[in-house]
């Protein structure tokens, strides 16, 4: 067992404690923030769909019909 991996481990969960801990959770600028993430996901996942798979999914199709 190496004792420094351990103590850093357990610093880093402690700190995530105390990080999650002290979050301004009831303030509406971080509500507002945390919607305004999710809404920006959305809209990424929406774009990446449209613009990137559909298109690469239509490219293995077409590599698949001509390769066999």
């Amino acid at each position: 067992m190496n004792w420094k991996d351990e103590y850093k481990h357990l610093l880093m969960m402690i700190a995530l404690f105390f990080a999650a801990y002290y979050l301004p959770a009831g303030s509406a600028v971080f509500r507002q923030a945390v919607h305004e993430s999710l809404a920006l996901l959305r809209w990424y996942a929406r774009e990446h769909v449209l613009l990137c798979l559909v298109p690469a999914f239509f490219i293995a199709g077409v590599i698949s019909v001509f390769v066999s």
